[in-house]
């Protein structure tokens, strides 16, 4: 009776071994998958996962395999049913998107960054679910107001500055127009009459030209010494008829102003 009782003990502890390794044996066989990982959806519902994982086929670059659309409601289903020992992604949605329906498997929490949507997720010894729907907003009657009330500044300050650059212009012109009509020509013939036929010409040079010159531009208009130029500048300016203006290392001649 001891031995039968003695050999009934071993069976049973033999055959209850047996079941616990048959129940565990595959969990100690498989493989144990880890991700950490980001998920980027973008309008056009194409999805770019990447990161670091050893689940094979998880990570893709711009497909649509997680995503599909009815009418104007988006759904990304990324499931994969066997168990992470861990893992952690964020999923960043288009700009505009609101979510009508959210399944995780494991923690998230729901951020907002520069008008995207953030859902940060993580878990441990749980099979790695995100499935999500969503819409994409159109932009708003508001916003294109608001988009074309911009437009309209911008173009009124662009021609407010033409305008301002035209006036500055218009005034520099009448500025110079007001210099050459300075010495009247009923003045210009009456003191001419004591003018050498040089500094006749230089005169006459400065009315034509509108403009202030040089005395090297003078030289070279009037093909006459550099000597001589200096010498007739300087008896004009002592007649009152003329004015220097030292610019860097050029003298500026001008008609002088009555």
């Amino acid at each position: 009776m001891g031995s039968l009782k003695m050999f009934k003990q071993i069976y049973l502890f033999v055959s209850l071994s047996l079941l616990l390794t048959v129940m565990y044996l595959p969990s100690f066989c498989a493989e144990e998958y880890y991700a950490d990982i980001t998920i980027d959806v973008d309008s056009s519902g194409f999805v770019t996962i990447d990161g670091i994982t050893n689940y094979p086929d998880l990570l893709v670059n711009n497909s649509q395999i997680y995503t599909s659309k009815k009418q104007s409601y988006w759904l990304l289903n990324i499931t994969k049913e066997e168990i992470f020992s861990d893992f952690v992604y964020t999923l960043t949605l288009p700009k505009g998107s609101s979510i009508n329906y959210i399944n995780p498997s494991g923690f998230i929490r729901i951020e907002e960054n520069q008008g995207n949507l953030l859902i940060k997720g993580f878990g441990e010894n749980k099979s790695f679910s995100i499935v999500v729907q969503y819409q994409i907003e159109k932009t708003s009657d508001n916003e294109t107001l608001a988009q074309f009330d911009i437009i309209f500044v911008v173009l009124l300050i662009v021609i407010f500055s033409l305008a301002l650059i035209l006036a500055i212009l218009f005034v520099k012109d009448r500025k110079s127009k007001v210099i050459v009509g300075e010495i009247k020509q009923d003045e210009i013939d009456t003191k001419f009459k004591g003018l050498n036929e040089r500094q006749k010409q230089i005169i006459k040079l400065l009315i034509d030209r509108k403009t202030p010159l040089t005395q090297t531009d003078i030289q070279k208009e009037l093909k006459i010494p550099k000597a001589s130029v200096s010498r007739n500048i300087h008896g004009l300016e002592r007649r009152g008829l003329i004015e220097k203006e030292q610019i860097g290392m050029s003298n500026l001649i001008r008609l002088k102003k009555t």
